[in-house]
């Protein structure tokens, strides 16, 4: 058997301290899952966690420059802690939930407001707004213990937009694998973003992001002029 056009390359992230990258099969990503952040968009908190995915391919690591995506005005940043699957499951149990985590990363969930603004007033799904290219901001792997509090934030040039403590997540990390895991089949190499605390905000072309987690570091991401 042969592939009648080459096949797409395999997408993946790196892993801190080596030259070993994660290999990535799919991207979800939890909604509103820091109170503040839930109200600031007009929404309740108490709601039950929900999901959306983007494309693997649209994974980009630390220290790139991205071009201003097509068709927005006003693209926003989102500081999130990443959740890298190491063994899969279906409906796993939120006590057994971390040991079916490889490690953690430090994301950016990219979103084209404006767009996504479109989509929720006329009751349509995110994509547009949220599953474009280079849409998911990736920093490394991290192995070691699971970041149960920290703080969370980001700045753009420098100025802080964003700062919260993963303890403020509405649902924990072994709650998000229980209730994604619940609904579809969690495989090695799936990622989770777990959302992001109040203060997201416009980047502008030119515009340097940097998110950082307590204990993983720092990852920047630079707008294109």
């Amino acid at each position: 058997m042969s592939f009648v056009l080459p096949a797409p390359a395999q997408p993946s992230v790196a892993v801190e301290g080596t030259e070993d990258r994660f290999p990535v099969r799919r991207v979800f990503c939890v909604g509103r899952n820091y109170a503040a952040h839930a109200r600031e968009m007009g929404n309740d908190e108490r709601d039950p966690p929900f999901f959306f995915t983007k494309p693997a391919d649209a994974l980009v690591g630390d220290g790139h420059t991205i071009p201003y995506p097509p068709q927005t005005k006003d693209l926003h940043h989102e500081v999130e802690l990443v959740v890298a699957i190491g063994t899969g499951g279906t409906d796993i149990r939120a006590e057994d939930a971390l040991s079916h985590v490889w490690g953690y990363a430090i994301g950016n969930d990219l979103t084209r407001r404006d767009l996504q603004a479109v989509a929720k007033k006329a009751g349509r799904p995110w994509d547009w707004g949220k599953a474009f290219d280079n849409s998911a901001i990736c920093g490394p792997v991290h192995r070691g213990p699971h970041p149960l509090t920290g703080a969370i934030t980001s700045r753009v040039n420098g100025e802080e937009r964003q700062r919260g403590d993963l303890s403020e997540m509405i649902w924990s990390v072994p709650e998000i694998i229980a209730a994604c895991s619940a609904s579809v089949t969690l495989v090695p190499g799936d990622l989770i973003y777990t959302g992001t605390p109040a203060g997201v905000g416009a980047l502008q072309r030119g515009d340097s992001c940097t998110c950082q987690i307590e204990g993983l570091g720092a990852i920047t991401t630079i707008i294109a002029p």
